[in-house]
């Protein structure tokens, strides 16, 4: 039977089960970050702002998101809670904020799997341009649900393999450009840092082009918060959360800077099927292509699904967490605390498919517009989130001091505090306020374009300021907040 534990309600539930390993959630941060955004938009990148400005956009966008896990990896080696940014902003922040933030990132992973759903079968057509979608629709439910309701440990080992393969393909990939770069492989003399400064090159299009790729950037790196959702399921957190911390991050950098940089060197950035999403023609794609590799669009196509395949996975997993949290600390139905014997939340799992299922269906209706408004609500709830991780944080920390607790008894402490919190949420501030800032330039503003833009803010603000006025609560006096 499942461990006991009461909650702030006074309601006893179980525990869920401590399965995954180092490996694991080093893997499945990887695998949250690892995928379409370096495979297929890395191209259109280094096409609108050179190899140089991409990479700029991508290293600073890199620093942001470490200072972001290393002040996550704080708190949830100290308090591991599946329910992470929403547990602690609940704790050191405002119950409001927690609830805003639990439900905001809850459905933000629920509608990333009706994107995925639909994005499986796009992949599938590839290779049987005559299957039914409703198939392959059927069968990925299948396979992420399978390895969902087996047990915590079956998701971690699924996702850990599914990860492995994007890495060693990003591993493969770059050293056979750094080979072809110096003409050892490919059968063409070395190409140095000629495609570099070719036209306007490195920054083409000047700052606006490379802030525009700043922007996008930080949608590639969403994923590396799943490491906090896994703390609640880790085995040993005060150990493993800081080790998945320092590797993941170097992991991260080292394959997007190492990967750009190869694309920018071997392809023109004035090739023009850099911008496509063709994954015919994606930049990885292209480089197999030049060394020969006559499968070389297939193998990307089955790599791209696998990758599909761990963010539905990964997915389910984070969202079914959060709900089943949001329900222990009584702000979802009760019913959602309730586990199977495997430990794991039944009911949250199958009601995140359900919603992510129902969303699917969307896309078929009326062109596909609620499914485009449904996703457009959730591009923006992955910078929210990481906009409470920073700010839980600063205050958990300053709650710490307040206490009288010495910070030498946080099993892991993030680099440069108060520094790294602070320039994470100004960052993640700007890269939220600037999403669409063209919107707002040639002398009319586009109001279509903004609210498309910026649909996710209105909604969060709406369950966290009606959270707060129903329940009247106000941020939390540093000596009152929970460092149990």
């Amino acid at each position: 039977m499942s461990e006991i534990k009461v909650n702030q309600l006074g309601h006893k539930t179980p525990k869920l089960k401590k399965e995954l390993k180092s490996r694991h959630i080093t893997m499945i941060s990887l695998g949250g970050t690892i995928g379409t955004g370096l495979f297929l938009a890395s191209g259109g990148a280094i096409a609108q702002a050179g190899p140089g400005g991409a990479l700029l956009a991508y290293a600073l966008i890199g620093v942001m998101v470490y200072f972001l896990m290393t002040s996550l990896g704080e708190m949830a080696a100290y308090m591991p809670s599946s329910g992470s940014f929403s547990t602690y902003a609940t704790k050191f922040v405002d119950p409001a904020l927690g609830f805003a933030l639990g439900w905001n990132y809850w459905y933000n992973w629920a509608i990333t799997i009706a994107a995925e759903i639909a994005a499986v079968s796009l992949i599938m057509k590839y290779w049987f341009p005559e299957s039914s979608s409703a198939l392959w629709t059927v069968l990925f439910i299948a396979v992420v649900l399978t390895f969902n309701l087996l047990s915590v440990k079956s998701y971690g080992e699924s996702e850990y393999w599914f990860a492995m393969i994007k890495v060693a393909t990003v591993i493969v990939f770059i050293i056979i450009s750094i080979l072809m770069i110096f003409g050892i492989l490919g059968g063409q003399a070395p190409v140095g840092f000629t495609n570099f400064f070719i036209s306007d090159g490195p920054f083409h299009g000047g700052f606006l082009a490379t802030f525009g790729i700043f922007l996008a950037a930080g949608f590639s790196f969403q994923g590396t918060e799943l490491l906090g959702v896994t703390a609640g399921e880790t085995d040993d957190p005060g150990k493993n959360i800081p080790k998945a911390v320092k590797s993941v991050f170097w992991r991260i950098i080292l394959f997007y800077i190492l990967a750009i940089a190869a694309i920018g060197l071997l392809i023109p950035f004035t090739d023009e099927r850099l911008l496509s999403e063709d994954i015919a023609v994606s930049p990885f794609t292209l480089v197999f292509d030049r060394l020969g590799i006559a499968f070389a669009a297939s193998l990307m196509n089955a790599i791209i699904l696998t990758a599909m395949l761990s963010a539905g996975n990964s997915g389910l997993y984070a969202a079914s967490r959060m709900l089943w949290q949001l329900a222990v600390d009584g702000h979802a139905p009760k019913l959602f605390t309730k586990l199977s014997r495997r430990g794991i939340p039944i009911y949250a799992l199958l009601a995140t498919l359900a919603v992510g299922c129902l969303a699917f269906l969307a896309s078929f209706f009326g062109d596909g517009v609620v499914y485009m408004w449904l996703l457009n609500a959730s591009g923006m709830s992955g910078f929210i989130a990481w906009l409470g991780i920073a700010f839980s944080h600063y205050r958990f920390r300053r709650a710490f001091e307040a206490q009288g607790l010495d910070p030498k008894l946080l099993p892991y402490k993030a680099k440069l505090y108060p520094f790294g919190p602070l320039f994470a949420f100004t960052v993640c501030m700007i890269v939220v306020i600037g999403q669409n800032y063209t919107a707002f330039m040639g002398g009319k503003i586009d109001w279509y374009g903004v609210l498309v833009s910026y649909i996710g803010i209105p909604l969060f603000l709406l369950l966290w300021l009606g959270y707060k006025i129903k329940y009247k609560t106000k941020m939390l006096p540093l000596e009152q907040c929970d460092l149990r």
